[in-house]
């Protein structure tokens, strides 16, 4: 059996950087958030030190061991996350739904078409590929445009809880409907609407699957600066297989190296760029 791979200190060093996990980087406001999102290309809402990637709770607690706590709602920093979540998809400038494995994710506006070419789903093969309840659902927002969620339930028919949540869960994962605000007065509902609505350009452009699986790990090498077996598939969803095709790809074009099996690191010259050093030619020139 082969040892697992641990990460080495300048790696967590180098992702306490890239991912705000210094308290000297906190995010703390809904603009923070928005371009912390968008330095990384994609990161999880609420996820904690126990799950690899970046995270938006992790950067507003600014520390590399933040534990989500039991009771979420006495927690200031977990609360925090929440208003800022709730701020980030009123503003919609960038995408946020539950994708792959049902985790909450944002994404910024330019790794769109590359998660949708893998995930997303044409209109011709909706029949085929959604459930009868999703069907229903999309029938009536593609003509409401925008519903909140008790009457999108009634005007679908899909009035059963549990029913109607896989539904969503199943548009969301298809990268079809999103929530477009989250309203708790007079009472918790959300708001939901096409995802085309809101990134019209991105969701109907046209990536070839290996050339989003290329981006894909490209976004997460380097802000992880080195990735180990496993980790780009659990942080994005991915098949293993799949994530090793991305990751090869990056090898192959010289962005990325592998010193073992499954092992990837940002290569020299692209690591020094991504820490603001520019090119190796420009960091012996200032030598």
């Amino acid at each position: 059996m082969r040892a697992k791979p641990q990460i080495p200190a300048e790696i967590e060093e180098y992702r306490d950087e890239h991912w705000r996990r210094e308290a000297t980087q906190q995010v703390e406001t809904a603009f923070d958030a928005e371009r912390f999102i968008e330095h990384v290309g994609f990161a999880a809402c609420m996820t904690d030190c126990r799950r690899p990637g970046p995270s938006l709770y992790v950067a507003v607690c600014g520390r590399r061991d933040a534990v989500m706590p039991r009771h979420v709602q006495k927690d200031p920093e977990a609360s925090l996350t929440w208003v800022l979540k709730d701020e980030i998809v009123a503003r919609g400038h960038m995408y946020y739904a539950k994708l792959a494995r049902g985790k909450t994710t944002f994404l910024a506006p330019r790794m769109i078409p590359h998660l949708h070419a893998v995930w997303g789903m044409r209109r011709s093969e909706e029949k085929q590929r959604l459930s009868r309840n999703g069907q229903k659902v999309l029938k009536v927002l593609r003509k409401e445009w925008e519903m909140s969620t008790a009457d999108l339930r009634t005007e679908s028919g899909v009035k059963d809880r549990t029913a109607f949540t896989r539904a969503m869960d199943e548009l969301q994962a298809a990268m079809i409907v999103v929530p477009s605000q989250i309203f708790y007065q007079p009472k918790f509902t959300y708001i939901w609407t096409l995802g085309v609505g809101r990134f019209p350009e991105a969701l109907r452009q046209r990536v070839r699957r290996e050339t989003a699986l290329r981006e894909i790990a490209r976004c997460f090498l380097s802000g992880a600066g080195m990735t180990i077996p496993g980790e780009l598939a659990r942080v994005t969803g991915l098949s293993r297989p799949e994530a090793g095709r991305g990751n090869r790809a990056l090898v192959e074009e010289g962005y990325a190296t592998m010193p073992a099996y499954g092992v990837y690191h940002l290569a020299e010259s692209r690591a020094l760029q991504e820490a603001g050093f520019g090119s190796n030619e420009d960091v012996l020139a200032e030598r």
